[in-house]
């Protein structure tokens, strides 16, 4: 049975729900996304409600994470059919603010992770993740949530995420969710929509090239040609650009040499005009 559920639009009416909840003595969860819900967000819902009492989720589809050749206008949108879904896996507030309502007149006031974002997507997508960072600190401080859950998918985002929560003494617990597959194993995207059923076909080849790549390095494969056999992968597959196949620490996202604890697979690759982005556990 679907519980309780209420949409804000304003940061006061967030932070005094969720301060409500807290006097009551339970533990609340905040799940930040852009909407366009899939399987992948409503898990961290489910994953959420393992870690406390109450979710919320907050839709907002920020403008200043997207550069000026990206498909902000094109971004799908659904409010009413994301506010289903969410309600239905459990969560019991939505915040769904304004552009106005979160970078009103005058907005001057940015946050910048040093070092975490200058690779990988970061050096694909510059000042991405600044708008990133910029509009979670809002969030977590407007919600003071006791916990924050994210995708995997994007595991950047989360390492960033979890510096930047840890760096202010933001005191929200940050969770990270696994990623959440189509029964093919591509990993599940809101821009998945933007594939044709040719590409969404080739697609595959990402995932795949990254499990062919890190089963090679498992079995003691050198790094280097085990990359370039999947960079060729991807060239065979028919994506257009491969941003990078790099084997990296998973916490300080530094490149490494050869398998070791904490070493995963991360790569962004763009099929026709959709960037798809994965990774893996090595």
């Amino acid at each position: 049975m679907p519980s309780a559920f209420s949409i804000v639009r304003e940061p006061a009416q967030l932070t005094a729900a969720i301060a409500d909840w807290q006097r009551q003595g339970h533990r609340v969860a905040l799940v930040p996304t852009m909407g366009a819900l899939h399987a992948g967000h409503l898990a961290l819902v489910t994953e959420g409600l393992k870690h406390a009492d109450k979710v919320a989720a907050s839709i907002f589809v920020n403008p200043k994470q997207f550069g000026p050749l990206e498909d902000l206008d094109r971004y799908p949108r659904d409010e009413a059919g994301d506010a289903a879904k969410l309600r239905e896996a459990g969560c019991e507030l939505l915040y769904a603010p304004s552009v106005a309502t979160m970078y009103p007149p005058g907005f001057a006031s940015y946050v910048k992770v040093a070092g975490l974002p200058d690779r990988l997507c970061g050096a694909v997508r510059p000042g991405h993740f600044d708008g990133v960072a910029t509009v979670v600190s809002k969030l977590l401080a407007a919600s003071r949530a006791d916990v924050g859950v994210f995708g995997e998918k994007d595991w950047q985002q989360l390492a960033i995420i979890r510096r930047m929560a840890a760096d202010l003494d933001l005191g929200t617990r940050i969770i990270g969710a696994g990623i959440v597959r189509d029964q093919d194993g591509l990993a599940l995207s809101s821009r998945n929509m933007y594939l044709n059923p040719d590409e969404r076909g080739r697609a595959l080849a990402l995932p795949q090239s990254l499990i062919a790549a890190r089963d090679a390095l498992r079995g003691g494969a050198a790094l280097a040609p085990t990359l370039a056999a999947a960079y060729l992968a991807l060239a065979q597959a028919g994506f257009l650009r491969v941003d990078y196949i790099e084997l990296v620490d998973e916490e300080t996202l530094t490149p490494l040499d050869r398998p070791e604890p904490g070493a995963r697979l991360m790569a962004a690759a763009v099929m026709g005009t959709t960037r798809l982005i994965d990774n893996f556990a090595v």
